[in-house]
């Protein structure tokens, strides 16, 4: 297994991306904000544009903060997996940050959402 930190603003956020036999998974910890979500979405990308399995997960159970920059990272990645013919997978665990923003904008119907 391989993983990655993302040159990040570690107080702020942390990305980690893991690739294995299984596939790719990008772990999310921290506040996804207008500042912190570019660095989310080029990671979600460069995920979706390495060969293997037809899914990318992204863990954002351990994310305190997730504004509307975040969600247009997350659709911005989503929309890039459906033209590779691939699945984005959205783990958001009981955080209340994240399910809500998912569910108040639709998103959570949108996404392959798995707890």
């Amino acid at each position: 297994m391989t993983a990655l930190p993302l040159e990040t603003d570690p107080a702020r956020i942390d990305v980690q991306l893991s690739t294995s036999a299984d596939g790719c998974s990008v772990a999310v910890a921290g506040e996804v904000d207008s500042t912190t979500a570019p660095g989310l979405r080029d990671c979600l990308l460069a995920a979706l544009e390495r060969p293997g399995s037809a899914a990318v997960e992204v863990d954002l159970s351990a994310v305190t903060f997730l504004d509307s920059a975040g969600l247009s990272a997350l659709a911005t990645a989503h929309r890039a997996a459906v033209s590779a013919d691939r699945v984005l997978r959205v783990r958001c665990g009981t955080a209340r940050a994240v399910v809500r923003p998912l569910q108040i904008t639709g998103l959570w119907e949108v996404f392959t959402v798995v707890e």
